[in-house]
């Protein structure tokens, strides 16, 4: 029997996909939860094998979330759903444990081969957003050492590169990130020279593994709990 979890904000979400696993004879669903943090109160009393996961959820996201089971419990599979193409979140979650990631759209026949698959000890993920993991993990293997910048270079940043710096290692692009923070593709791109002038940077590419490696995203979520 394969025990699973769903984690979605939306309450027929929940219900639904309840409904289905649950008719399913080799699976059965041992709670429901509506955000990151009933996730965590939830392992503690019934560990399950697969938690559903939705990326976009109140008080503590998808992304985060799935690190923090990780460190709790490690053995607990995630599967990340959404009904969003959040592409830019794919490398972080992959990074921080995810086994698989799906669109919500995904037919139940899917939906069932892959949580059977991750239980089984194997990765799944969604044709359309390969590609964009693929890219990310090709940019951390051209490098060997870990790219450093300096204290005094960083205090030198302005919330708003920041904000840059973090989809830049989410592996957003120009056109993605214009779109996301409501400004010009042009201003990104004088202020990604800002940006690297700053930091000592050669090119985007040494900027995303810095932002990956140093955690940019989690410290960015950190500061906007506070």
């Amino acid at each position: 029997m394969i025990n699973i979890l769903i984690a979605d904000d939306q309450e027929l979400m929940r219900q639904s996909l309840k409904i289905m696993l649950s008719s399913q004879p080799n699976f059965a669903v041992t709670d429901t939860v509506s955000n990151g943090r009933e996730v965590l109160e939830s392992i503690k009393k019934n560990k399950p094998d697969i938690i559903l996961m939705d990326i976009r959820m109140p008080e503590m996201d998808g992304v985060v979330c799935t690190q923090k089971v990780k460190e709790m419990a490690p053995d607990i599979k995630v599967i990340i759903l959404t009904t969003f193409d959040d592409d830019e979140f794919v490398f972080n979650a992959i990074k921080f444990g995810a086994s698989g990631y799906l669109l919500k759209g995904t037919s139940l026949k899917d939906l069932t081969s892959a949580i059977t698959k991750v239980y089984n000890g194997k990765s799944i993920m969604n044709d359309e957003i390969t590609g964009k993991v693929f890219r990310m993990f090709s940019q951390m293997a051209q490098t060997n050492q870990t790219i450093r910048v300096g204290e005094q270079l960083t205090g030198k940043l302005r919330e708003s590169e920041w904000k840059i710096i973090e989809c830049v290692g989410r592996g957003m692009s120009n056109k993605e990130i214009a779109q996301r923070l409501h400004l010009s593709e042009g201003t990104i791109r004088n202020s990604l020279s800002v940006i690297l002038s700053k930091l000592g940077l050669k090119n985007r590419t040494q900027l995303g593994i810095w932002a990956v490696q140093t955690d940019t995203a989690a410290r960015m979520y950190d500061s906007d709990e506070e």
